[in-house]
């Protein structure tokens, strides 16, 4: 089969496309015959060397976590799945198995590729329901769990006024809709050229990098490092919430100040909503990702590179 192939560590710049072998699914696996594919921070940072004394990789490295597809074969054991079923999920390589989840972890051989290995049991798979396409199904995983866990972390109410900093990747595209229709006021950080897609979405004002207004009830992070945080905490109220996903994982201290509400969210164990809740908001209009570009897998390389180098909106979904 064809996959995109990390040979060693390195930038995007010098993955490839390859032919690998069908990998074949153990006890309580299935196979995947991939239809799209999505690309995330891990696509690029894994392969980058930049922990890899914490999470060696095994090489030829594919990578690829989001996707959708149609089940081919079932390992041994399987009986939540048979063949012929449309699926989408997330699932991490299995050289992250160590922060995958304590009971049910999702793993699998990397989706960026025709075919993939995927563990049956786990929250973050689900059937792809009817009217959701596979490009839309891919680009949703990752951005629709984490949306999700945002809105429950944050407890956003009507009326409250939520600064949101990366309202342009997949996470913003996908969460400045719910904050909406939660009543909030939403302004969001973007360039230019990228107000008036994020006023489609729900932003009430959009603001340059950087140009924070004063007394925000809620901020969210989804781009800045964890340890860069002094000027977006600056921006809150006195008994504000600050929401980061980003690594490293902000301490209090970092903040410059204590009377703001700090957490991180990063959900490893489906405690907020597996992929069964985003699927069932997904049927129900309530939860939907922006596709900025897409991509053949003859040029799923290419898309890594895009996704580390250039400005992009939304996501970036991988057809193959």
């Amino acid at each position: 089969m064809k996959a995109v192939v990390a040979s060693e560590y390195g930038p995007p710049e010098t993955y490839r496309v390859a032919d690998v072998p069908v990998p074949a699914p153990g006890p309580g696996q299935i196979l995947v015959r991939i239809a799209a594919a999505s690309i995330n921070p891990a696509d690029v940072r894994l392969p980058s060397g930049d922990f890899h004394e914490s999470f060696p990789l095994p090489f030829p490295h594919v990578p690829g976590n989001d996707f959708a597809g149609t089940v081919t074969e079932l390992g041994p054991g399987v009986s939540t799945w048979r063949v012929g079923d449309e699926i989408f999920g997330q699932a991490v390589p299995r050289a992250l198995r160590a922060m995958a989840g304590t009971s049910r972890p999702s793993l699998s051989t990397g989706s960026l590729a025709e075919y993939a290995v995927f563990e049956a049991d786990t929250p973050f798979l689900a059937h792809r329901p009817d009217g959701l396409g596979v490009e839309d199904a891919a680009a949703l995983p990752t951005v629709g769990l984490t949306a999700r866990a945002l809105m429950a972390t944050t407890r956003v109410r009507a009326g409250e006024t939520v600064l949101v900093v990366g309202a342009t990747g997949g996470v913003g595209t996908a969460v400045l809709p719910m904050l909406a229709a939660a009543g909030a006021t939403v302004i969001a950080t973007a360039k230019a050229e990228d107000a008036e897609l994020l006023r489609g979405l729900g932003a009430d004002e959009t603001i340059a990098y950087g140009d924070y207004p004063s007394d925000v009830d809620v901020a969210l992070n989804l781009t800045l490092p964890g340890d860069e945080l002094v000027d977006l905490a600056a921006a809150l109220r006195t008994g504000g919430r600050l929401v980061t996903i980003t690594f490293p994982v902000t301490r209090p201290e970092w903040l410059g100040r204590d009377d703001v509400e700090l957490s991180f969210v990063l959900d490893m164990d489906g405690t907020l909503g597996g992929m069964r809740e985003v699927a069932e908001a997904a049927a129900r209009g309530e939860l939907k990702a922006t596709i900025g570009r897409r991509y053949d897998l003859d040029e799923g390389p290419q898309a890594v590179v895009d996704f580390a180098r250039r400005h992009t909106t939304g996501k970036l979904v991988v057809r193959m």
